[in-house]
């Protein structure tokens, strides 16, 4: 069964790196019947083939894996949420426009065709000069030039924001993070007053979606300072990182040397044997 670091080697390409320290090195390096093979610092699985990057220990990539992988995967699904979002709110602002660009021909439409709609409503039993619908098509039409352009454009830069938001995350960029919340929450008295107007399942759906994900990257991310901040964050990832694994693992054993597998594989410290890839 892969792991999910496996499946993301398989997409985007293993990670190999010969640092510059020898007792480092000789951990991440075999040599095999097809020549010398490198870990991949993402899935440790073992690659045949020169190291893609070489230089000091510190300066080495540290890829996502085990929790910071899973992190990054929730992340990329509020990117998307973001970015869908966006394209509606941008949709919408572009509609809005075009509608005060025409209103007053569409005016005039409804001007003719609401007298000649009278007796055929008439007949099918509907009032239409009580219709709620109807109601809210005149507000618009009679709205003023300058209000529906006050709409496009706060809709347009909400649009933007979110764009912003969503491509921030899908990247996982921290500041992003910061920009979601901040951006969030200072939406989400508007959405209660919204509710309390009428309540419907999208307006629900959308609120809990958000708070949940401003508390998720506070918590997870450790955003604002919370559970030690971003000193405690990045000392989380570099716990994780594989380095940082075979770097303790070498302080505990007096013989890192580097191995010599068969052309099939090559072996880890706990006996495994996992294929050599190229």
């Amino acid at each position: 069964m892969f792991s999910r670091e496996l499946r993301v080697c398989g997409r985007a390409g293993h990670i190999t790196y010969s640092p510059d320290e020898p007792h480092l090195a000789e951990r991440l390096r075999a040599d095999t019947g097809q020549g010398e093979a490198w870990r991949c610092l993402r899935c440790g699985d073992w690659v045949v083939g020169s190291p893609r990057g070489r230089g000091p220990a510190d300066e080495a990539p540290v890829p996502a894996r085990g929790k910071a992988l899973r992190q990054l995967t929730i992340l990329r699904i509020l990117a998307v949420e973001r970015v869908v979002r966006a394209l509606v709110l941008i949709a919408a602002a572009y509609g809005i426009h075009r509608f005060a660009s025409a209103q007053r021909s569409l005016q005039d439409s409804f001007g003719r065709l609401l007298p000649a709609a009278r007796p055929l409503a008439t007949r099918l039993g509907l009032d239409l000069d009580h219709s709620s619908i109807l109601r809210e098509a005149e507000k618009a039409l009679h709205a003023r030039h300058g209000t529906l352009t006050l709409l496009a454009v706060g809709l347009l830069l909400y649009g933007l924001l979110e764009l912003v938001e969503g491509v921030g995350l899908w990247l996982a960029r921290r500041w992003a993070e910061y920009l979601t919340v901040v951006a969030t929450a200072a939406f989400l008295p508007l959405e209660i007053h919204e509710m309390l107007k009428t309540v419907t399942v999208t307006k629900v759906g959308a609120f809990v979606i958000n708070v949940l994900a401003v508390v998720y990257l506070v918590l997870a991310k450790r955003l604002f300072g919370a559970r030690g901040g971003r000193k405690a964050y990045e000392h989380e990832l570099g716990g994780e990182s594989l380095l940082a694994v075979e770097e303790a693992a070498g302080t505990g054993d007096d013989a890192p040397s580097g191995r010599s597998v068969g052309m099939t594989g090559a072996g880890t410290d706990e006996g495994e044997r996992p294929m050599a890839h190229r």
